[in-house]
């Protein structure tokens, strides 16, 4: 039973250490009951305050998934700390940016997580530490691919606000939640949080592939599992998908990147259980939800306003637009970051203010709400083609191209034009290889007059983040370079 009133996330571990050897979490052979990890936790938060480390101290882990991993987050909460995942595939160089951007006590890589000097000696536990709601929890850094990383901080409310609506969406004691997405994404901790949080089991998968994922699943009674959407398109494309027992799947959930309506539609078809795409942003400027078995209607939306989520359209000017309008997508909730961390200027520049004075987050994100409050994306600010002087939205123009039998990936961007300004280019991973002109004039034909692609480029595969996001820049730069 989750308590009615804000508790720190270590606290709510303490209350589910009576479930004694039920798993907490499963690291391959490794499993830790809810009892051991209770104390491990101890041992951790006690071995970080003999440092000499406590409240407003921050350390930075830049490891591969593992057990250790989340046992030593887990113990910098208990003692006050707050953690900066950082993506270990990063240059040393760029972690080492990030690390001392967030003033870390200490960067902690996988040799250090392998010691056991992370833990002070049996039956320790720490002095006991008043965690407040505003206090952070941890820093996520932002992916880079718009600029230099810039350090979120997430405060116990917001982790806090994300247990909460775990607990409306089936997490609790019985659910086994497969997470098979980095531990420096905030697209992970929105599932593993809650499961932890709610008294369920955490089953890790290192390095992901589609079918080792249904194995493992099938292996644990996995219930839940939160994937990006070229996971999904990895799982479903496998020869053998169908012969799996699919069974104990209860929910399945999505955000990150672009989820097509159709992969949408086939998961509900062929994956057993629910299937909840979210939308929001790791600053936590409001969320919408897309309860797909509910709605299969409109798979072509992100959803309605999460409850407690205040969702607006504006322009470009700051005003607030009617549903049917097109224009930058705004948010508040009561899971908001607290700020960029030492980054005044980027804070108040991602900030825009409703006429009652209250403080939204700009996503950067282009959409319109229909007459339900079903909210439709159309694009990121930045990758809007403006040609001619006609906005066109790359989206658009990828749902036709997907539409292709012999497409199987696609990314559309905006190239210099000297006529247009701008003018679109698709490039498009192919099933067989592909007539590229012919693909062109195939998209053309079933495209507005202004939407017309200048060239169909065939690429292997485009090129993403480590969550699935096309990195659009990099096409951009291979197109001109």
């Amino acid at each position: 039973m989750l308590p009615d009133q804000f508790t720190p996330f270590a606290d709510l571990l303490r209350l589910h250490a009576g479930q004694g050897d039920k798993p907490a979490i499963i690291d391959g052979e490794t499993v830790i009951g809810w009892a051991a990890l209770d104390a491990l936790v101890d041992r951790a938060a006690a071995r970080l305050q003999q440092q000499g480390w406590g409240r407003g101290d921050v350390i930075a882990i830049a490891a591969g998934m593992s057990a250790a991993y989340l046992l030593l987050w887990l113990g910098a909460l208990r003692a006050g700390l707050a953690v900066a995942p950082l993506p270990p595939s990063a240059t040393a160089d760029t972690i080492a940016m990030m690390a001392a951007d967030a003033d870390a006590v200490r960067l902690y890589g996988d040799a250090d997580l392998a010691d056991a000097e992370l833990f002070a000696a049996p039956g320790s536990v720490p002095m006991p530490v008043a965690i407040g709601p505003d206090d952070p929890f941890n820093l996520i850094y932002s992916s880079g691919t718009t600029g230099a990383p810039k350090g979120i901080v997430q405060p116990h409310r917001q982790r806090w606000a994300h247990v909460q609506r775990g607990a409306t969406q089936g997490y609790g004691p019985d659910a086994v939640t497969l997470i098979a997405t980095p531990l420096y994404s905030n697209t992970t901790l929105v599932s593993l949080f809650p499961t932890l949080g709610l008294g369920g089991t955490l089953v890790l998968m290192r390095k992901f592939d589609a079918a080792g994922f249904l194995a493992l699943g099938e292996r644990h009674r996995a219930s839940h599992a939160m994937l990006v959407p070229v996971q999904y398109r990895r799982i479903m494309d496998l020869p053998d998908f169908d012969s799996h027992d699919l069974s104990s799947w209860r929910r399945k959930f999505c955000t990150s990147a672009p989820f097509p309506a159709a992969l949408k539609a086939q998961v509900l078809a062929r994956w057993p259980g629910g299937l909840t795409e979210y939308y929001g942003m790791t600053e936590g400027g409001g969320t919408c939800i897309l309860q797909c078995h509910e709605r299969p209607d409109k798979l072509a939306t992100v959803g309605q306003p999460a409850a407690g989520s205040d969702i607006r359209i504006i322009d470009g000017d700051g005003r607030e637009l009617p549903p049917g309008h097109t224009g930058e997508v705004v948010g508040r909730s009561p899971a908001m970051m607290s700020q960029y961390h030492k980054r005044d200027d980027a804070t108040r520049a991602v900030l825009w203010f409703c006429e009652q004075g209250q403080r939204f987050i700009r996503t950067g994100d282009i959409g319109r709400f229909d007459e339900e409050g079903f909210l439709t994306l159309l694009d990121r600010a930045k990758d809007v083609v403006i040609s001619g002087g006609f906005n066109i939205y790359p989206i658009d123009l990828e749902q036709v191209l997907a539409g292709h039998p012999d497409v199987a990936d696609c990314a559309v961007v905006g190239v210099a034009s000297d006529r247009w300004g701008e003018t679109p280019v698709a490039f498009v991973v192919g099933r067989r290889p592909l007539d590229v002109a012919a693909i062109r004039d195939w998209a053309n034909a079933r495209l507005g007059r202004m939407q017309r692609l200048a060239d169909v480029v065939q690429i292997d595969v485009l090129p993403r983040s480590e969550i699935g996001k096309v990195l659009k820049r990099d096409l951009r730069v291979r197109y001109s370079g």
